[in-house]
């Protein structure tokens, strides 16, 4: 099982450097089984992780298994792991959400996809890679929602497994993309409580997202 849990963290991480949302060795991933978590070891290029290279740490951060040290944000995702019972978390540097970390205080919900994540984005204030100040912040940001910007540093999303998790990731890098060209045009519209919640109830009378047959 955690042979497959590393390949699993492995093969996301290449598959988000070949996206572009994570560049070099910037970015970390991990997933959890039961009380052992595999995550990305610091320093790994994450377009050439290997399964072996990825540690396996319990969810006090003791390394169980693997030749390298684990990546130096570890504590923000066992945050996430005990907080809010995640499967795996994806931290990424992805460039268009890292821009509007360096502007905004808070994504506001420009198209209705981003309820998947919660609705609006908090950007979570400003703390040096690797602190526990950094980890509290950003669990702060993350009440409620499935993902939050990190000021002058990236992104997090987390989900009940690696697929969900990168999915989330992604998504945040599109509605950050959606509302900077939004911005360059003019002050954007976004979606209020009521409409918001009219997505919600549509969506789950049509079985929005899910396969139908004719």
């Amino acid at each position: 099982m955690l042979d497959a849990l590393r390949e699993e963290v492995a093969a996301a991480s290449r598959r988000l450097a070949a996206d572009g949302l994570v560049l070099g060795t910037a970015g970390n991933l991990s997933a959890r089984e039961g009380e052992q978590v595999a995550i990305t070891p610091t320093g790994a290029h994450l377009s050439k992780l290997d399964a072996d290279q990825v540690c396996v740490i319990d969810l006090d951060g003791a390394l169980l298994q693997g030749d390298y040290a684990p990546t130096s944000e570890r504590e923000l995702h066992l945050g996430v792991y005990r907080k809010y019972r995640a499967g795996a978390v994806v931290h990424t540097h992805s460039p268009m959400a890292t821009a509007l970390s360096c502007v905004l205080d808070e994504l506001p919900c420009v198209h209705y996809g981003l309820l998947a994540l919660g609705g609006s984005v908090r950007v979570a204030p400003y703390e040096t890679f690797g602190t526990s100040e950094l980890a509290k912040a950003v669990l702060d940001a993350l009440d409620g929602k499935t993902a939050a910007l990190m000021a002058n540093h990236g992104a997090i999303a987390y989900g009940a497994d690696m697929a969900t998790a990168v999915d989330g990731a992604e998504l945040l890098e599109w509605g950050c993309g959606v509302y900077w060209h939004a911005a360059a045009l003019g002050k954007p519209r976004t979606l209020d409580d009521e409409q918001q919640a009219a997505v919600v109830t549509a969506a789950v009378e049509r079985n929005y997202g899910g396969l139908k047959k004719r």
